[in-house]
Formats: structure tokens, sequence, C-alpha cells
């Protein structure tokens, strides 16, 4: 099936992000992805998102879907035939939406696993915890919108941040049958705000089979909100076998 190009809106994206041992991180890798390193450090984490007016770009506003959702992501590069390019392995992605969990991997690359959220949002707050329906993910996060970015050791300050994650908006993401697909998220429309967390619980990330004491530390979030986007299947990078772990296995 061809995949179509998808239009919609992030009403919310919360980007928890975490410092992670670059040879931890490689280990969730799968070839030729490496991980991207920030002064030394791997950079990975959630990104809590809530989609408005999901739809194919040729269909009316109206019959767009919103949905809660969740991706856990660790930020890469390859060798591809133009130099390094970069982009975000997603090992696992989450949904609220039956449409999406069925949708994943046949219209739209990345397959999906369900998972129960549990939202509390305000102007200045927001609270997203999510568990997955078959056990294996549980996160609950709470971030207080900030004025500026501090206390992270990936990033001297917000538009560095803003500019690095601008150039992740490639996701590639492992399937059941063990290949990558590839979704690319494009807007004209880019911002966003600095977060303060306030507590963060992750048992991926708190998982020491994955990551060893130390080897993930909790360095900040990112907020944004109300920006429209568009979504672009991409094809995997050159030289990724059809040997990635499955999607949303207890890698």
């Amino acid at each position: 099936m061809r995949q179509p190009h998808l239009s919609s809106v992030i009403e919310r994206r919360l980007l928890v992000n975490y410092r992670v041992a670059p040879e931890a991180a490689a280990r969730l890798l799968p070839e030729p992805l490496r991980p991207q390193l920030v002064r030394g450090y791997a950079v990975a984490g959630i990104c809590l998102l809530r989609l408005g007016d999901v739809r194919p770009v040729w269909t009316p506003k109206a019959l767009g879907l919103r949905s809660e959702n969740a991706a856990h992501r660790i930020a890469v590069e390859w060798d591809g035939p133009d130099g390094v390019e970069t982009g975000v392995y997603i090992p696992r992605r989450d949904t609220a939406s039956r449409v999406n969990a069925w949708a994943g991997g046949r219209v739209f690359p990345g397959e999906h696993g369900r998972a129960d959220f549990e939202v509390c949002e305000t102007s200045r707050r927001i609270r997203v915890a999510l568990a997955t329906r078959d056990g294996d993910t549980r996160v609950d996060v709470t971030v207080d919108v900030s004025d500026a970015l501090r206390g992270s050791l990936l990033f001297a300050d917000l538009t560095e941040a803003s500019r690095f994650f601008r150039r992740g908006t490639r996701g590639l993401s492992p399937t059941r049958s063990g290949h990558l697909e590839g979704m690319e998220l494009r807007t004209d429309a880019w911002r966003v705000e600095a977060g303060r967390v306030r507590a963060a619980a992750s048992s991926f990330f708190d998982d020491p089979g994955r990551f060893p004491p130390g080897a993930a530390t909790l360095d900040c979030a990112l907020v944004m909100r109300n920006v429209p986007v568009g979504w672009r299947p991409l094809p995997s990078p050159p030289g990724v076998p059809h040997t990635a772990a499955p999607a949303n296995s207890g890698r």
C-alpha cells in the first residue's frame, strides 16, 4: 500500500530528554545507526504527543482525528550518500487511538502499541502518565513551562536545544517483520518553549537491563504547542539490514 502524506496540528508535544552513556545507547540501535553525540553524551527521551486534525493531506480538516501518543527515542546519525545524516530511532511507539494502532505500519509508517493515558494540563503545567496495554512500559511526567532552559548539560540554552531537535525530524521505527520504516515531520511554524521537570518516572529509562545505574540521566524538557505540521513517509537509510529489533518488544 502506498502510504499517504499526512497533515495535522501538534496540540502538545512534550519532549523529556535524557543524557545517556554512548555505549548504552549504541546497544539499542540496529546497524548502521549510531548515537548522535552532544558534549560527549547520547541524547534520548520520551515524546508525549497530542495530535489533532490528523488526516491525509487531500481530505477535509473536518475528517481529522485526535489522539494521545508516546514515542521513546534516541538521536541517531548514519552515513548517507551525501554525508552524515541525522534523525531519531524510535524503538517504541504507543497510542490511545485504536485507529492509530491499526493504521501504523499499514496506512502510515511506524507500528504502534496501545496505551492508556492520563493527562492534566494547564497553560503553565503539563502532566502526562501512561501505561501500555502489554504491561511493558509506564511513564509519569510533570513539567512546568519555563521562561528559559536551565540546568541542562546537553544544551547551553533554548535556542541551541531547539536547533538540535529541529534537525532531528526524521523518525525511524522497527516493524514486527524486522525492518525500519521512516517518517519525517515538516513545518514552517517550528517553535518550542523551555520546560522545568518537576517529576519524571519511566520504566524504559529506569530499567537497569537497558541502562545500568548512571547510564541515563534526566537532562531537560521542551514543549511545543499548537504547531501545524505535515508528515512524509521516508525510505530506510541506505545500508540498514532487515534485522532491527521487533517493534514494541521488551528490549
